[in-house]
């Protein structure tokens, strides 16, 4: 892993992964707002909310909990600070998303189809650019990298088999789910497993050019 503090590059890695926490966010609101089904993990959150009350945004934070204390098992490490900061910071900003006056369901199917479609693809690659900081992943992605690791299996093999299995528990418990659950539970792996190296390229290049220019101010 990289020492970020010896690098002198714990700033621009900040703001790439609030930017990357930006966009997945702006991703997940978006398929929640095209309302052709809700993603696995919150059809876990609902159907939880169904079923033992408390609030879908309080299930997430336990959930994100429980989720890290396997990955820092698996992993045989302590989440960082990050993966903390994700489960709270993820929430404001779809908050802040869903009050802007137009995001609306659109009003016909193409509409809607247009909407869910952007939403995949700008969730997976604001998830592969936050991650890409390397200043740590949030609950699902920390399980999905201390997997990929400790399996060696492709991240798209892992993704898509936990987005699978907690499909099937929220579906278990009477959380929404329709045909755009089951594009998101097959689609997110081989998305995400092409958008992380392409955002982790872009991280390194823009953070080497950084480094450089400002060493050519320093001399």
């Amino acid at each position: 892993m990289i020492n970020n503090k010896k690098m002198g590059q714990t700033g621009p890695r900040f703001i790439i992964y609030l930017l990357g926490l930006l966009v997945m966010s702006l991703g997940i609101v978006l398929l929640i707002v095209a309302d052709l089904g809700a993603t696995p993990w919150d059809v876990l959150h609902v159907g939880l909310y169904y079923q033992l009350g408390l609030s879908i945004g309080t299930w997430s934070i336990i959930v994100g909990i429980f989720v890290l204390a396997v990955a820092a098992i698996i992993g045989k490490e302590m989440p960082k600070a990050g993966a903390y900061l994700n489960m709270i910071l993820i929430g404001i900003f779809i908050d802040l998303y869903l009050l802007l006056p137009f995001m609306t369901t659109p009003e016909t199917i193409w509409g809607k189809f247009i909407m869910f479609a952007c939403g995949l693809l700008i969730n997976c690659y604001g998830m592969g650019l936050y991650i890409s900081a390397r200043l740590g992943t949030g609950p699902r992605d920390s399980l999905m990298m201390a997997l990929t690791s400790r399996t060696g299996w492709k991240v798209a093999y892992i993704r898509s088999s936990m987005e699978i299995i907690v499909l099937v528990i929220g579906w278990q418990l009477g959380g929404p789910v329709f045909w755009g659950t089951i594009v998101l539970s097959l689609a997110t792996g081989p998305i995400v497993g092409v958008a992380l190296p392409q955002c982790q390229r872009f991280t390194n290049k823009l953070l080497a050019r950084m480094k450089e220019r400002k060493v050519s101010i320093a001399s």
